[in-house]
């Protein structure tokens, strides 16, 4: 499929499910290099990290642990400064460990800003943010985003687990706005 409908909008294909899996799996060897001495703890972002995460666990060959969130900060086609947080994670299970935020993407940076400050308030030792996509132009904020499996410019993209308003998620390939 080169286009998609969704609701009210047309996205074209933009980046293939083959591209995609060949940047996660670069992104999993730098995670390798980095932390296979560490057990670290993977904190997934719900909804739209899921097949992100998915995917990048599968070429994690190291000791680690996974764990959900689940945040949102998205309305429609843009980015909102307000965080809603609707899944909680233990104490116990951050405390004193070094946590990967896996995220499906960067823009603004709110919402890894906030799990940052999430993170620290139940002491984690350190806090690494992976993401598949980020979007340099549209990041606002001073926080490292550490691991990057692709940069895309400011557009909307829907698939692999990113959405607009719900529908796209399932997508294999990533979607952009198509031009109206």
């Amino acid at each position: 499929m080169q286009e998609v409908t969704l609701h009210d909008k047309t996205f074209t294909k933009f980046i293939s499910e083959e591209e995609i899996i060949r940047n996660i799996k670069v992104l999993a060897e730098q995670l390798k290099n980095d932390f296979s001495d560490q057990n670290p703890l993977f904190l997934a972002v719900l909804n739209g990290s899921f097949m992100f995460a998915a995917e990048l666990m599968k070429h994690i060959e190291f000791p680690c642990e996974i764990q959900f969130v689940k945040v949102s900060s998205y309305q429609g086609t843009s980015s909102s400064e307000s965080i809603s947080q609707s899944l909680d994670v233990a104490d116990e299970l951050v405390k004193h460990k070094t946590v990967i935020v896996i995220e499906d993407i960067v823009d603004t940076g709110h919402t890894i800003e906030y799990l940052n400050n999430y993170l620290q308030n139940k002491n984690a030792k350190k806090i690494h943010i992976a993401t598949l996509l980020l979007k340099p132009d549209a990041y606002k904020k001073e926080l490292p985003v550490n691991y990057v499996a692709m940069k895309i410019p400011n557009d909307f993209v829907v698939g692999y687990g990113l959405d607009y308003d719900q529908l796209g998620r399932n997508l294999k390939h990533i979607y952009k706005l198509k031009e109206q």
